[in-house]
């Protein structure tokens, strides 16, 4: 019988219903990123506050070991509804950080409890991983608590998508799947750092609050996605005759398993050394290239600085991102080579509009669309010629790269309209382009390392490892920030210089040089990594499809016996 994951329309279907749910998480997890100037002046956030909250996102996951449960919760229950569940989670947690960031909040009874509480918390404090510090304002304490459970909900979001691709593509074309999920995703940091300062800023008023509701509605949306893939998912499991609920209860010694194996934690620490080189990186990139580039945005025309210039540079954005998947995915070589000129020719105009409008956040928006056109692509080869563990250092080379030119070369470039965006429209698609490279080669890796049985463990556990660079590194930033920049602390305590005016005057060098040195940390280990796969004949180096079909077979023989 010709099963739904058998049909390709069904398979790609049930991969653009979890994609478009992550591409709505995504916008959300990044959503005041491209504003942090804006909350420095309108709430008094400084670095340290910023990057606190940011960082709490997952405080709840790594200190509380949420993401374990939800790992045990997913092999116990299953897929859809494990899908269900963290859609859920994360509209919660982000309604709560919407609530801190309103004017209702301000003056509450809430407001004032959360100013004289929170300020000290035994053990946490004394180990110097509190979520919260006396002097917090009130407002990033709340919004840090909602960051917190939509942390929990994204990340269990994160492992479900990847175990439901592996259950949907397993055979097939697993990466393309994986890096395509992973493009589409990525699109929403793109459509966040757009339309965040945007809404932000709509009609003139500015609010804060309106671009965390704008991500509310979102996460509405992809509530609604979870659901509807939970229908398709249960159309799969009544063909295969397979129930949702596992039949071997989970174990503590599946975890002993996964632990056990160096592969495993070659595989981890590559994930928490670059993620943590990339995401933390994405919260404070607007801020960054506000501090280094010399922006005129009082100074442009009113058609640039209209909504209307806005909204026609994310349809251009769009039309790079569908011109690069046509020409990752059409077999007519016409046809592909077309696509590819118009994916160019519209990322030049882009680029083009970005420096037409004088804005931080538009030019950082480029981050994605260099990924989006050749995650699907790396995927695909990796699935038909391998190479994972190689493109794994070519990406670890080029983050190191990316995060040294931004240190030592950019501020190089201030006083230089023109060449200073260059130089950082150059440098961020390389950066893109980097972290292409990690969902095409490592996620695939891991059904490689591990027994299927225990694969959403095995992911929850790279993930929980993963959230702790995700944890620590915006709030180190912040704080490398304030400590190397006294001169702006101490100019704005002073008051000779205004918010304003501070928030756009931070070097960035040693917070930038720190994420490069996790990029060399990334590099050695994956060298290690290749060296363990060649001799332990892992296979990490072979082709996805042919690796699957040769575990098939002995899973046959083995049954046979």
């Amino acid at each position: 019988m010709e099963l739904l994951r058998d049909k390709a329309w069904a398979r790609w279907a049930a991969l653009g219903l979890l994609a478009f749910a992550m591409f709505c998480s995504y916008i959300f997890m990044d959503i005041l990123s491209p504003i942090k100037d804006l909350l420095q002046s309108e709430r008094g956030w400084d670095s340290t506050a910023f990057g606190t909250m940011q960082g709490s996102e997952t405080f709840l996951n790594v200190f509380i070991f949420f993401l374990i449960f939800a790992g045990i919760i997913l092999d116990k229950m299953g897929v859809r509804f494990t899908a269900v569940l963290s859609g859920a989670v994360m509209l919660v947690g982000a309604m709560i950080n919407w609530y801190a960031l309103t004017d209702a909040f301000e003056g509450t009874s809430l407001c004032v409890w959360f100013q004289t509480h929170l300020n000290y918390i035994p053990g946490f404090d004394e180990l110097g991983i509190s979520p919260f510090y006396e002097g917090m304002p009130a407002s990033a304490k709340l919004s840090a608590v909602g960051f917190m459970i939509f942390g929990c909900g994204v990340e269990m979001a994160g492992i479900t998508v990847s175990r439901g691709i592996v259950k949907w593509f397993k055979g097939r074309e697993m990466a393309m799947a994986m890096g395509s999920e992973m493009a589409l995703a990525r699109l929403g940091v793109g459509t966040c750092m757009i339309f965040s300062p945007l809404v932000a800023n709509f009609g003139g008023d500015i609010s804060v609050s309106r671009s965390v509701a704008f991500g509310v509605v979102l996460l509405m949306i992809a509530l609604i996605m979870f659901i509807v893939y939970f229908f398709m998912d249960r159309k799969l499991d009544s063909q295969t005759g397979e129930a949702e609920e596992k039949d071997d209860p989970f174990k503590i010694s599946d975890l002993g398993q996964i632990l056990s194996s160096w592969s495993f934690w070659l595989v981890a620490l590559l994930c928490v050394l670059y993620y943590s080189a990339i995401f933390p990186f994405q919260k404070y990139a607007v801020n960054m290239l506000q501090c280094n580039l010399t922006l005129h945005p009082d100074q442009v025309g009113p058609f640039w600085e209209s909504d209307l210039a806005t909204y026609i540079q994310y349809v251009i954005m769009l039309v790079t991102a569908a011109g690069a998947f046509a020409f990752s995915f059409s077999k007519n070589k016409g046809l592909k080579f077309t696509s590819l000129a118009v994916a160019v020719v519209a990322l030049v105009v882009y680029c083009v509009m970005g420096y037409m409008r004088q804005s931080a956040a538009a030019i950082f928006a480029v981050f994605p669309l260099l990924a989006v056109g050749i995650t699907p692509a790396l995927g695909n080869y990796v699935d038909y010629k391998g190479k994972a563990a190689s493109m794994l250092l070519i990406g670890s080379l080029l983050l190191i790269f990316c995060h040294l030119t931004f240190a030592f070369i950019l501020p190089m470039f201030k006083g230089n309209d023109m060449g200073g965006v260059i130089v950082a429209y150059v440098t961020i698609l390389v950066l893109g382009a980097s972290f292409s490279l990690v969902p095409a080669s490592l996620w695939p890796s891991v059904p490689k390392l591990v027994d299927a049985k225990i694969i959403g463990s095995a992911y929850a556990l790279i993930f929980w490892i993963q959230n702790i660079g995700l944890w620590l590194f915006p709030l180190l930033i912040g704080k490398v920030l304030d400590s190397t920049n006294p001169d702006v602390v101490n100019a704005v305590q002073n008051g000779t210089m205004s918010l304003e005016q501070a928030a756009v005057s931070y070097n960035y060098t040693w917070p930038l040089v720190m994420l490069g040195c996790l990029g060399g940390a990334a590099l050695i280990l994956g060298v290690v990594l290749k060296a363990v796969d060649k001799k332990k004949k892992l296979g990490l180096e072979l082709p996805n499809i042919q690796a699957k079909t040769e575990v098939e077979e002995s899973e046959v023989i083995a049954a046979e016996e």
